[in-house]
C-alpha cells in the first residue's frame, strides 16, 4: 500500500520540476536569443513480485508473463530547444545582428576573460577600448583579424575584435593622379574673348592629404575651332599662393605645356578715345584728329614720347588699352612690344597648350603643343617638378576629350574635375580620412567607413558550430559552454556563409518560447500534479481504514 503513495511523491515532484522548466520559459519569454525547454517524463524501477515462466511441454502447460509494479516516475530529459530559431525583431542598431541559420545552427564565439563561451544573443556595442562587446555582459565578440600584409581576412584562431583603436580610426590619403574636363566651351563667351580668359580650377590632394587648387585660363586664338589653356597659378587650401609662374624659380614648361618661343600674346590696332593714329602718315597724335600733339613710339621704353616735350610720356595702356596682365608681362620682359602701320603686337614666350575641336561638328579632336600636328586627348600636370619636396606629389594627367565646342547662347558650361573621365573616381585623390561610421555584412564582415569615400576592412565575426548544439550546457546570460556531447570548438570557427545561412545587421533573434504551447502544457501538468495528490489522499484513507479494523 505504501508503495502507491511513493509513487505519487515521485509524481508531484517530477511535474514539480515540469512546471519549473515551464516558469522558466514563461519568465524569458521576452529574452533575445533565448531558447525554450522541455520535460521528458520516464519511469522508474519496478519491483517484480513473480518472475516469467515458459512453457511446459510435459504439463501441456503455457509460460506465464512476470509480475511487476512500478516504484513512480522521474525527469528522463530535460530538451533545449536550440535548433528552432526564433522570431525577427527590427531595432535599427548597426551592432545588432541576428544569425539566419540555413542547414546549421550558429552561435556568436564571445570571451569572459578566461574561456569562450557560445550565445545566439546578437545584440552587441563598441567599449571605450574599441572592442564588439555584449551590451548585456561587456564579453567581448571573436572573430578574424586583417592580414596587414594583404589586408584581406587572416582565418586563424578567433581573437578579441578591436574595430576602433588608433591606427584605424583614420584612412590613409591619396595622391590626385587622373582629372577631366568636360562640358562646352563657346566661342561667344566673353570670358573666353578675354585677355583674362575662361578661369576654370581643379582642386587636388598630394600625398599627404593636403589639397591644393590649380587655376587654368581658356582663351579663343581667334580661329574657329582653335583654343588654348594656360596654367595661371597654384594654391594652397588656404588661397594663398603656392606656385605662381611670374615669379615662382622653376620654369613654367617643366610644370605645364610646351614652350612656344616669340608667340603672338595679342593685338591692338584701335587706339583709345583721346588719341588718333593717322595710317597716312603713319603718325600717333593726342587729340582726335592729326590736329593734336604728335607723339611718337619709343621702342626702348614701350612708350609714346611727345616730341616738344620728351619728359612727357604715354603708356600703352593709356593709348591703346591693354590690359594689366599685359602691362606686367612687358614691364617683366616677359613680352615685348612692337608697332608697324599702328598695329600694337604683344609677343613672348607661351606655355600653353592648343586645344582643338572639328568645324564640323564641335567634338573634341586633340590638345596639345601649339606648333605639333601629334595632339592627344590629355596633358600633364608635372607635379613632381615642382620643387617643394616634391615626392609629395603625383603627376596628374587631365584628360579633355569630354569637351565641346558648341554654340551654347555665349555661356561656356566647361568644368574640370579630378578622377578618370570614365568613372569619375579612378585617380580622384582623397584627404586624410576620418571614420564616420561603421558596418557589418549578411558574413559578419566588419567594414569601416570613412569621410575621405575610403572603405576598410576592419575583422570578421566568426561563428561556431557543433555536432550537437542541444548537447551544450547552459551557463546564463544568454550563454552556452561545450560538453561532451556537444562537440569541441576548434578554437578558429566558420564562416555563416559557408553553409548559406548569413548575419543581418539592425535585427535580433527573439525568444523561441511559444505561450500556447506552455499555458498548455502548464494545465497538463497542472491536473498531473492534481491526480499524484489525489493518490495519496486515497492511500491514506485506506490506511484509516486499516487501522481501524482494530475497532
Amino acid at each position: 500500500m505504501m508503495r502507491s503513495m511513493y509513487s505519487a511523491v515521485s509524481g508531484l515532484k517530477t511535474h514539480q520540476t515540469k512546471m519549473d522548466v515551464i516558469g522558466n520559459n514563461i519568465a524569458n519569454v521576452n529574452t533575445v536569443a533565448f531558447k525554450s525547454s522541455s520535460v521528458v517524463f520516464q519511469d522508474v524501477l519496478y519491483q517484480m513480485t513473480s518472475n516469467a515462466s515458459g512453457a511446459n511441454a510435459a504439463t501441456g502447460t503455457g509460460g506465464v508473463n512476470a509480475k511487476q509494479i512500478g516504484l513512480g516516475v522521474t525527469t528522463g530529459a530535460t530538451n533545449l530547444s536550440i535548433t528552432t530559431s526564433g522570431a525577427a525583431e527590427t531595432t535599427g542598431r548597426a551592432f545588432d545582428i541576428r544569425l539566419s541559420d540555413q542547414s546549421t545552427t550558429n552561435f556568436f564565439v564571445v570571451n569572459n576573460g578566461s574561456e569562450n563561451l557560445f550565445t545566439r544573443a546578437g545584440s552587441f556595442y563598441v567599449d571605450g577600448a574599441g572592442n564588439l562587446c555584449m551590451t548585456s555582459t561587456g564579453y567581448t565578440v571573436m572573430g578574424w583579424q586583417v592580414d596587414p600584409t594583404t589586408g584581406n581576412i587572416k582565418k586563424d584562431t578567433v581573437s578579441a575584435l578591436r574595430v576602433m583603436q588608433t591606427s584605424n580610426l583614420t584612412s590613409a590619403p591619396e595622391a590626385t593622379t587622373q582629372a577631366n574636363v568636360s562640358g562646352i566651351i563657346d566661342k561667344n563667351d566673353k570670358d573666353v574673348l578675354s585677355d583674362n580668359g575662361l578661369v576654370k580650377t581643379l582642386t587636388f590632394f598630394d600625398n599627404l592629404g593636403y589639397s591644393y587648387t590649380a587655376r587654368f585660363a581658356m582663351k579663343s586664338t581667334g580661329t574657329d575651332g582653335k583654343y588654348t589653356v594656360e596654367l595661371e597659378k597654384i594654391l594652397n587650401s588656404d588661397g594663398t599662393t603656392f606656385y605662381d609662374p611670374e615669379t615662382s624659380k622653376v620654369d613654367l614648361s617643366d610644370i605645364f605645356g610646351a614652350k612656344t618661343t616669340n608667340a603672338t600674346l595679342g593685338t591692338y590696332s584701335q587706339v583709345q578715345s583721346g588719341y588718333y593714329y593717322d595710317s597716312a602718315s603713319n603718325k600717333f597724335y593726342v587729340g582726335s584728329d592729326a590736329n593734336g600733339t604728335e607723339i611718337s613710339w619709343n621702342q626702348a621704353t614701350n612708350s609714346f614720347t611727345d616730341g616738344k616735350n620728351p619728359a612727357t610720356t604715354y603708356s600703352l595702356k593709356q593709348v591703346y588699352g591693354i590690359p594689366d596682365a599685359m602691362v606686367s608681362k612687358i614691364a617683366n620682359k616677359q613680352a615685348t612690344a612692337a608697332i608697324a602701320n599702328g598695329t600694337l603686337t604683344i609677343s613672348g614666350d607661351v606655355t600653353d597648350y592648343a586645344i582643338d575641336f572639328s568645324t564640323k561638328d564641335g567634338t573634341f579632336t586633340g590638345v596639345g603643343a601649339r606648333t605639333s600636328n601629334n595632339k592627344t586627348n590629355s596633358v600633364t600636370l608635372n607635379m613632381s617638378k615642382l620643387g617643394n619636396n616634391p615626392t609629395q606629389f603625383d603627376d596628374i594627367t587631365i584628360d579633355f576629350s569630354g569637351l565641346k565646342d558648341a554654340n551654347n547662347g555665349g555661356k561656356s558650361t566647361a568644368v574640370m574635375s579630378t578622377g578618370s573621365i570614365d568613372d569619375g573616381v579612378t585617380g580622384k585623390g582623397k584627404k586624410l580620412g576620418a571614420m564616420i561610421g561603421i558596418s557589418i555584412d549578411n558574413n559578419g564582415l566588419i567594414t569601416g567607413i570613412y569621410d575621405n569615400g575610403n572603405k576598410e576592412t576592419l575583422g570578421q565575426i566568426a561563428v561556431a558550430q557543433f555536432a550537437n548544439a542541444s548537447g551544450l550546457e547552459k551557463v546564463g546570460e544568454n550563454c552556452y559552454r561545450t560538453t561532451l556531447n556537444s562537440g569541441e570548438f576548434d578554437g578558429i570557427g566558420d564562416e555563416i556563409s559557408a553553409d548559406g545561412s548569413s548575419m543581418t545587421s539592425g535585427e535580433l533573434e527573439m525568444s523561441n518560447v511559444d505561450l500556447s504551447t506552455e499555458f498548455t502544457q502548464m494545465i497538463i501538468t497542472q491536473r498531473g500534479f492534481q491526480a499524484n495528490s489525489r493518490i495519496i489522499t486515497t492511500s491514506d484513507t485506506l490506511l484509516e481504514e486499516l487501522v481501524n479494523l482494530k475497532r
